[in-house]
């Protein structure tokens, strides 16, 4: 890996922790959000000349900390500061001190903190869920907006909305008491499914799985569980997270193509992983209060315990998505459910249930992608090249773009 790529993967890595230590201390979203980004520009700067820092973390909060303090300085320059906030001025050599400084434990848990902040009662859901993935995840509004399958204007002012909320309502940034906690849990855990889907698979940019955004969705999930050890819908989620990640190493071949579920090496899988899911599953399931992530954790831990591929018990996972479906009804669920009918009875059964979600699907790369392989089984050729064409032109990344032209050029030329 290089010096650049490097860095940019510790940026993102740190993101969430040092903007929630940051908004702890200044209370305010914008100068949080502007700080760290200070910071990040001054690591671009001093990490490839002086090598990194031997704790990021602890670099970025205090050099953000006090690349704000400055401009606050700048804009008061009659209010004193504390003697205790004076700046950095040299960045060759200061993280060993600044670790001396930092208290691990007091940043350790900010994140979580933060979550629930953003997902406060006195905001819209959709604007409590943008806003926390915005502020804690760092994901831009382009990749939001796919997230929620909304268009890119309309998501820049939903979060543009919620920051305005946030700072009409003097929305306190204290930790939530126990019962606050439980009523924007939902919330929470949406915001956790979403930063671990963007991870798993990256809507732009030039990778196609970003695995820090999924490890610090498991790392957040495990934390929340340690808060409520109790919650199924919660255990299923983490389950759910788990059992996904595990295939992580198996998802890409050696130059970066997509490898299909059905296609991977299941040695390859994180047997460790998949344990902790499973056990996670099967704990859920016992206080039977059946819910949206512990049906997706349940189908997750079908997959993942077969041997093979042609061992997978799809009779099982279509009666998970039909659950799935009466639960949590979406044209997504009905989607990846056509996959089991089709293992099940074949591509016209599952042409039957993709072919109504056109519309409601129409820019989702993964609808038209099923349907191209649907239409070439039948041998619809023209119209299986129609498809692939247009989730090409849907796809986020090198690799979703990669897979389709292999559909392509194995469907060969439209007639």
């Amino acid at each position: 890996m290089t010096d650049t790529a490097w860095i940019a993967t510790t940026l993102t890595a740190s993101r969430p922790r040092a903007v929630a230590a940051l908004l702890r201390y200044f209370r305010e979203l914008d100068t949080a959000e502007e700080a760290f980004q200070e910071a990040s520009l001054r690591a671009l700067q001093h990490w490839p000349a002086s090598g990194p820092p031997r704790d990021p973390l602890a670099w970025l909060i205090f050099v953000g900390r006090n690349a704000a303090l400055d401009e606050v300085r700048r804009r008061n320059r009659h209010d004193a500061l504390p003697e205790d906030d004076a700046l950095i001025s040299d960045l060759e050599d200061t993280e060993a001190r600044l670790v001396e400084q930092l208290d691990h434990a007091h940043y350790r848990d900010d994140v979580l903190r933060l979550l629930f902040v953003c997902c406060h009662p006195e905001l819209p859901l959709t604007q409590q869920i943008a806003l926390a993935l915005r502020i804690v995840s760092g994901l831009s509004v382009q990749e939001i907006a796919r997230a929620f399958l909304v268009g890119e204007s309309a998501m820049e002012q939903r979060i543009t909305r919620a920051k305005k909320r946030v700072a009409s309502a003097g929305i306190p940034f204290d930790t939530p008491g126990r019962r606050e906690r439980d009523g924007r849990l939902a919330a929470v855990c949406t915001t956790v499914y979403l930063l671990f889907n963007e991870g798993y698979s990256a809507s732009g940019g030039t990778e196609h799985v970003r695995a820090a955004l999924c490890e610090e969705a498991i790392r957040l999930a495990r934390l929340l569980l340690a808060i409520f050890p109790d919650e199924p819908e919660l255990m299923g989620l983490a389950a759910l997270l788990l059992l996904q990640h595990a295939r992580a190493d198996a998802r890409l071949d050696a130059g970066g193509m997509v490898v299909l579920l059905e296609d991977q090496d299941r040695a390859r899988w994180n047997r460790t992983l998949i344990g902790e899911g499973l056990a996670l599953v099967e704990g859920a399931l016992r206080q039977r209060r059946p819910g949206p992530y512990q049906l997706q954790a349940a189908i997750a831990a079908t997959h993942a315990q077969a041997t093979r591929a042609e061992d997978t018990n799809w009779a099982e996972i279509d009666r998970l998505y039909v659950a799935l479906e009466t639960l949590q009804p979406s044209p997504v669920v009905t989607l990846n459910r056509a996959v089991a009918v089709h293992k099940l009875h074949g591509p016209q059964a599952a042409l039957a249930l993709t072919e109504p979600l056109a519309g409601a699907l129409a820019d989702y790369f993964h609808f038209h992608g099923l349907q191209g392989t649907l239409l070439m089984q039948l041998g619809h050729g023209e119209e299986a090249h129609a498809a692939f064409a247009r989730a090409l032109g849907l796809a986020r990344t090198a690799a979703e773009a990669a897979h389709i032209r292999t559909m392509l050029d194995r469907l060969g030329a439209p007639h």
